[in-house]
């Protein structure tokens, strides 16, 4: 049985977020070369002007990325993601000064850098790899999202495979790398199985059907499906006509508990989501077992 969304919160500066709703966390990437909008918001104004809109159609947290992890992508320097971040942060911090800001990154010296400046999350995209994240996200006792990858971005799409199942390799590796960043003193972790991150598309979709299964971690799911391969390559379109299949997956994501759309399109999320929440509520009246 899913984990009750009710039982879970996240906590920033003090404040609990609850869980009861699922959230939205939208997607404000300060890189010339991510697989859907790289550059499409400009300049660093331009991007914080996008991360307002967001915040101004719902999303409850801006992630804010400074170094592409799309397939195959070039690695950068710390130095040269923090100079992408560090405007772009200050920024919506000092015109939304209540934002939840998330930091999309694997560098130690990155999160420490924007959790000083006043981030409240991190979202690593390789769930721990480098041993010196979790101290600094202990150090400031943030949420954590710890997501799945098999490989790094540059070799992960080179013919994943899991030989005891998908489903099974990816709960097993999170479970075990929850024990151990709990062990290390973090506190709040949010599990994502990674998407698009060493898997194959059947895979993708394989995580998805069983996304019911991860709740068994007894933490938040954050799912980011938003415009990826698996909606594009399966509908033979592109990353800028995936909107309506994203749609559809979130909707499923939903329906099977997900904590936490991570997407490129606030607006269309929170209708996914308002939607759902009828058609609970409907389940819930129409129930003969709850009279």
């Amino acid at each position: 049985m899913p984990t009750s969304s009710s039982l879970l919160t996240l906590r920033f500066d003090g404040t609990l977020m609850p869980l009861d709703s699922p959230r939205i966390m939208g997607i404000v990437n300060c890189t010339p070369d991510s697989f859907y909008d790289g550059g499409r918001h400009g300049n660093d104004s331009g991007q914080i002007q996008h991360a307002l809109r967001l915040l101004h159609e719902g999303a409850d947290i801006i992630d804010i990325g400074g170094a592409s992890t799309r397939p195959g992508a070039t690695p950068i320097s710390p130095k040269e993601e923090w100079c992408r971040l560090k405007p772009v942060l200050e920024g919506i911090l000092a015109q939304a000064p209540k934002a939840i800001v998330s930091i999309d990154t694997f560098h130690a010296q990155v999160a420490e850098q924007a959790l000083a400046t006043g981030a409240h999350m991190i979202n690593d995209v390789t769930g721990g790899s480098n041993p010196e994240m979790w101290p600094v996200v202990a150090k400031y006792n943030v949420p954590y999202v710890m997501m799945h990858i098999l490989g790094t971005p540059a070799t992960m799409q080179n013919s994943p495979s899991y030989p005891d199942g998908v489903v099974f390799e990816v709960y097993r590796s999170l479970l075990h790398k929850i024990e151990a960043a709990r062990e290390a003193g973090v506190g709040d972790v949010i599990a994502d199985v990674g998407f698009g991150f060493g898997k194959t598309l059947e895979q993708n979709f394989s995580l998805l059907h069983d996304l019911r299964a991860f709740h068994e971690l007894k933490v938040p799911l954050l799912v980011g499906v938003s415009r990826k391969s698996m909606v594009y390559k399966a509908l033979k379109t592109t990353p800028e006509d995936a909107l309506n299949g994203t749609t559809a997956l979130h909707a499923w994501a939903l329906d099977r508990g997900a904590h936490i759309l991570r997407v490129h399109d606030v607006k269309q999320a929170s209708e996914a989501i308002a939607l759902h929440r009828l058609l609970q509520n409907n389940k819930r009246i129409g129930d003969p077992t709850s009279h």
